[in-house]
C-alpha cells in the first residue's frame, strides 16, 4: 500500500458527517442533528522523494442542522441557498486554499499554509467569534484535522493480520482537548482493493481554567465522557495509490457541567457520530 502522487494531478475528496445528539438539561430533552459534507480538492505541486506539496481547496459545502426542530441548512452547490448567520459562516470556507507538506515516510503533515488568509474570512463573517476562531484554529490544529486524509494506511509494507496505532491530540481552547488513538489491523487485500479494520477511542478533557470561554456563551467546568466505536473500515485502492473509503463510527455518553451567567448546571449527553471519507472522480455538481 502506497500513496500516488501525479504533479497536477488533481483527485477530490468528499467527507460527510452525521451526528445525532441528545442532551438532556434540567429534565428537558434537546435533540440535534448535524449533517455536514465538505468537497475538497487535492492538487501535487511538487513531489521529491519523500516530500510532497499539496494545494489543499474547500470545493463545496452542503449542511443540515436540526435543533428541536428548528432547522438551518446551506448548499454551496447550488444557485438559490437559504441567508441566515450559520450560512454566511460556511459560505465563507468555500474557495479557501491551503498549502500542505508531507513526509510519506510517516504519513505526517511538516507544514501547512493559509491560515491567516483562512482566518480573516471566517471573521469577516463571525466577528463576534474573532477570539474563538484564532484559538480553536491553530496552525497546529489544521494540521492535525487534515493529517487523517493521508494516515489511514501504515507507514511501511505490512502483512494480513498487523496491527498499527496512531494518536492524535486536538487542542481547541475553551472547547476542551481530544485525544484519540486509532488502532488499526490490516485485513489484506482483493484485487485493487486493501481493506483494514479501525477502532478508535476518543477521550475528551475539559478545557483549562486559563481557557475562559472564548466569547461563548457558557463555560465548561468538567466532564465524565465515555466513547465506544465500531465497524469502523477504510478501503485503499492500491492500484491509483488513492484512498478508496473510509468510515469511523463514534458514540459518546457521559455528563458535562456547564455553567452559564454563573450558575453551573448538570448536562447529560449521549451521541452518535459517522463519518465517511471517499475519493470521488469529480465534483458531482460539475458533472
Amino acid at each position: 500500500m502506497k500513496w500516488k502522487f501525479e504533479k497536477g494531478k488533481t483527485f477530490y475528496q468528499k467527507m460527510f458527517t452525521k451526528t445525532v445528539q441528545n442532551m438532556k438539561v434540567m429534565n428537558n430533552d434537546v435533540p440535534q442533528t448535524q449533517a455536514q459534507t465538505f468537497y475538497f480538492g487535492w492538487t501535487p505541486t511538487k513531489v521529491e522523494g519523500d516530500k510532497v506539496t499539496l494545494e489543499q481547496s474547500i470545493e463545496g459545502v452542503t449542511m443540515e442542522i436540526d435543533i428541536g426542530g428548528n432547522k438551518i441548512s446551506y448548499d454551496s452547490t447550488k444557485e438559490a441557498t437559504a441567508n441566515n448567520p450559520l450560512a454566511d459562516y460556511f459560505k465563507s470556507l468555500v474557495g479557501s486554499k491551503f498549502t500542505v507538506e508531507l513526509d510519506t515516510k510517516d504519513m505526517k503533515i511538516t507544514k501547512m499554509e493559509g491560515r491567516d488568509d483562512f482566518l480573516r474570512k471566517l471573521v469577516a463573517a463571525n466577528p463576534q467569534m474573532k477570539s474563538l476562531l484564532e484559538t480553536i484554529l491553530s496552525e497546529t490544529a489544521l494540521r492535525e484535522m487534515a493529517e487523517p486524509t493521508f494516515a489511514v494506511i501504515p507507514a511501511k509494507e505490512a502483512a494480513k493480520g498487523d496491527k498499527w496505532s496512531r494518536k492524535t491530540k486536538l487542542a481547541m481552547g475553551p472547547i476542551g482537548t481530544y485525544d484519540n488513538e486509532y488502532s488499526y489491523v490490516y485485513e489484506g487485500t482483493t484485487g485493487d482493493i486493501a481493506t483494514i479494520k479501525v477502532d478508535t477511542t476518543l477521550n475528551y478533557s475539559p478545557p483549562q481554567e486559563a481557557a475562559g470561554q472564548g466569547g461563548l456563551p457558557f463555560k465548561i467546568k468538567a466532564a465524565k465522557l465515555k466513547s465506544t466505536s465500531k465497524d469502523g473500515k477504510i478501503t485503499f485502492n492500491v492500484k491509483t495509490g488513492l484512498l478508496d473509503k473510509s468510515t469511523v463510527k463514534i458514540s459518546l455518553a457521559g455528563e458535562l457541567s456547564i455553567e452559564i451567567g454563573g450558575t453551573t448546571t448538570k448536562v447529560d449527553l449521549s451521541q452518535e457520530q459517522e463519518s465517511t471519507v471517499e475519493t470521488i472522480s469529480t465534483l458531482p455538481w460539475k458533472k
